[in-house]
């Protein structure tokens, strides 16, 4: 029995999140092409016959412009010092950027096998692959480089077992049936946000959080209240939309994937609430559970 913590760290959208749920089958985490789509440490719970790995799929880190992203990256380099492998995350057709070199510089000091992880590797050659390769072996001794595709689930069973070999316990954490340390109601305002993420763009995706306000399970229906918190009225307007049709596809597209995840039919009520400079108020990322990282 193998066992251990493995951190995905990296820039935003190099694509943590799309390669935790590929690994673990089924969606804990939610996926968009907008930077900053993660803003909470969420773990999930891979487990086969010999093995278990808790896989911590972290905030991208980024330069802060206010709290919130101070508290996301305090939470990105907390999963660094806290896990037993790091995988770095980089994306094959962005390049190398700046914040790879900001982040490879943080892995200086730690003392535990940092798994280097070239994604979006889907339309390149062999050859282009390899110059990747070269493009970042020298900037660090990684322990591994491992190519993949998450998105086409490509390499993914090779990256698995070069990480079992640098796991370092051999108890297991967590009851196999468990998938992830987040709670269904986490994952309930997360698919909001998600689908304000896929229909949204500009300011909008980064000033919005979505709070669950309440779940009332009936035989075979839930109801469901969710607050979509945004920080200045003219966003409200956007998300609510002309005559409401902006508000009505997010609740339709969330009500489609909760439905197929707790299983039975959901009514969903969105309303959206103004809360001005709130990622910049400690009051609020308390209350909005961004309070794992704060000081």
């Amino acid at each position: 029995m193998r066992s251990g913590f493995v951190s995905f760290v990296g820039r935003p959208n190099v694509g943590k999140s799309t390669l935790l749920n590929q690994i673990i089958g089924s969606k804990i985490a939610i996926t968009s092409d907008k930077p900053q789509t993660t803003r909470n440490i969420i773990q999930g719970i891979y487990n086969d016959n010999d093995t278990q790995i808790v896989f911590v799929d972290t905030p991208g880190i980024h330069k802060p412009t206010h709290k919130l992203g101070q508290i996301l990256n305090r939470g990105a380099y907390y999963s660094i010092d806290d896990v037993d492998v790091v995988c770095l995350l980089v994306d094959a057709h962005a390049g190398l950027g700046k914040g790879d070199k900001y982040i490879i510089e943080r892995l200086n000091d730690i003392n535990k096998p940092v798994i280097l992880i070239i994604n979006k590797i889907d339309g390149l050659s062999k050859d282009e692959i390899f110059l990747k390769i070269n493009e970042y072996k020298d900037l660090y001794n990684f322990a591994e480089i491992v190519p993949i595709s998450a998105l086409k689930n490509k390499n993914i069973d090779e990256l698995i077992k070069v990480i079992k070999d640098y796991l370092p316990d051999n108890i297991k954490y967590f009851d196999e049936s468990i998938k992830t340390n987040r709670s269904m109601q986490f994952m309930i305002a997360e698919t909001v946000r998600e689908k304000i993420l896929w229909l949204t763009k500009e300011e909008v995706p980064h000033s919005v959080t979505c709070v669950l306000e309440k779940v009332l399970k009936d035989k075979d229906k839930s109801i469901i209240n969710v607050a979509i918190i945004v920080d200045r009225d003219s966003l409200k307007k956007i998300i609510i939309g002309k005559h409401g049709s902006m508000i009505k596809k997010i609740g339709t597209l969330a009500r489609k994937d909760l439905e197929q995840v707790l299983g039975m039919k959901v009514y969903l009520e969105l309303y959206v609430k103004t809360i001005e400079k709130w990622r910049d108020r400690e009051k609020y990322l308390n209350e909005f559970n961004f309070n794992d990282f704060t000081e």
